[in-house]
């Protein structure tokens, strides 16, 4: 898996041998010998992971790591810390700026590489969703890579699978202080409860009796439900060559035995922090395509939408000698609604409109508002005679009950006129079958309105 590789270091020796060894390996390498110089690299999007010395004149990595993780287009750059510094509280320090992983020199090459593809892979995943989520700023949504870089990690639901109950105790003890944590000792209903449970982080211990911690690792991270949780493993000094193979096969991280506290919030923050960035992102892009395609007032689908849905309807009904059938509706005399009781209460009349509708229609019925009072429903496998019972249906809905206005302390009388049409054998266009229905509207506007016309099948 290639990258680009940031190397920021003063010391000029160190940086070449950082650049040979990752150019090695396939990495694409670019360096700062600083901590501003650093910033404008990331800023400008020209690096993929930050490998970052931490004692530098000036700024010391420790600023620059937190500049870089509370900057919203900068914030989902995975950062290693790399120093000569090894006390837990040093790299406490780094993990609490923001870092992912914290390296001691000398660098040991296998895990160096293991930790750089890992979190790489990391990367890549959100960094689609960063793409989408920056068109959801033209759409009015309120900007969500900053939103996301504000997570703080912090009140998380974590699953602890650990099956020594002193181990167990501790570690429980530790994360309760600032997340919610639940503990499983059996591995089968770990995984279980895993996939239903809704975490935001699981620890695994790789020295479970009678099973493979490793194999667990790899079924969470297989599992639909699960393969999106953080998981981070627990192990021996010994365990080096397992905690590597971990990481391989998509473990996020890992805390050597005996797990220091300090380092251990630390690292399960970090990955809280970077699922709920993902998520935020994810919830964003979402929101983006929603309001693509969706009438923010009804909640409806658009014009936009329905011109490319209608069409493949269309082309659907006519591959497949279906039936096709379409519905104009439009709310009677709606202009005296709004000059009458004002254009709020117009809007409470369109959404409830729209919800009764709706509820009158099957999940495979294309419902959308054309603009103003008007919505149109395609129905697709229905006959002419089929959509005018739609029709009817919808037409005494509408008339039934009264509608509830200026947050239902009054209410209105409301009727609706419908256009009735269905594909015929010589349409070429939708177009031609929604023209039909439009000129049906039009008679039952002017025969009296609240009525539904269909028009002539031949």
């Amino acid at each position: 898996m290639s990258a680009r590789v940031l190397v920021v270091d003063d010391i000029l020796i160190n940086v070449k041998l950082l650049e040979a060894k990752l150019s090695a390996e396939y990495f694409d390498v670019v360096s700062a010998l600083n901590g501003p110089d650093a910033l404008a690299i990331c800023e400008r999007g020209e690096a993929d992971i930050v490998l970052l010395d931490v004692m530098m004149p000036g700024m010391n990595g420790f600023e620059v790591c937190r500049r870089l993780k509370s900057g919203p287009t900068t914030a989902h750059i995975p950062v290693v810390m790399v120093t000569a510094l090894d006390q837990p509280s040093d790299r406490l320090k780094g993990l609490d700026a923001g870092a992912d992983d914290f390296l001691t020199k000398p660098l040991d090459d296998t895990a160096l590489f293991a930790r750089v593809r890992s979190l790489v892979r990391l990367k890549s995943v959100t960094d689609e969703l960063r793409n989408r989520a920056l068109a959801s700023r033209r759409l009015g949504i309120a900007d969500p890579l900053a939103a996301a870089a504000s997570e703080t990690g912090l009140n998380g639901k974590i699953l602890l699978i650990e099956d020594r109950p002193s181990a167990c105790e501790r570690l429980s003890s530790a994360l309760s202080a600032f997340h919610s944590v639940e503990a499983e000792a059996d591995p089968h209903q770990a995984l279980v409860k895993a996939a239903e449970g809704d975490y935001e982080a699981v620890l695994v211990s790789l020295d479970l009796q009678d099973h493979d911690g490793l194999r667990l690792c790899s079924q969470l991270r297989s599992l639909e439900r699960t393969r999106d949780v953080p998981v981070l493993m627990l192990g021996e000094a010994e365990d080096r060559a397992r905690i590597l193979r971990g990481l391989e096969i998509g473990a996020h991280d890992f805390l050597v035995r005996p797990v220091d506290r300090n380092e251990l919030l630390a690292r399960v923050r970090t990955q809280v922090r970077r699922k709920r960035f993902t998520e935020k992102l994810r919830d964003s892009v979402q929101s983006s395509m929603e309001m693509a395609v969706m009438d923010q007032l009804t909640g409806l689908h658009n014009r936009r939408y329905l011109d490319t849905r209608m069409a493949a309807l269309f082309e659907e009904s006519v591959l497949r000698a279906r039936s096709l059938a379409l519905l104009v509706l439009d709310v009677d005399r709606f202009k005296r609604v709004n000059d009458s009781w004002g254009h709020d209460a117009g809007d409470e009349v369109l959404r409830e409109f729209a919800d009764r509708v709706r509820a009158c229609t099957r999940g495979i019925d294309l419902v959308a508002r054309m603009g103003g009072e008007e919505v149109v429903v395609v129905l697709p496998d229905t006959t002419l005679e089929a959509a005018h019972a739609v029709a009817e249906r919808i037409r005494e809905r509408v008339e039934a009950e009264p509608f509830g206005i200026h947050r239902n302390t009054r209410s209105i009388s409301v009727t609706v006129s419908i256009g009735v049409a269905s594909r015929r054998a010589g349409d070429a266009y939708p177009a031609e079958m929604a023209k039909r229905a439009d000129d049906a509207l039009y008679r039952a506007k002017e025969s009296g309105r609240n009525r539904v016309i269909v028009a002539s099948a031949a």
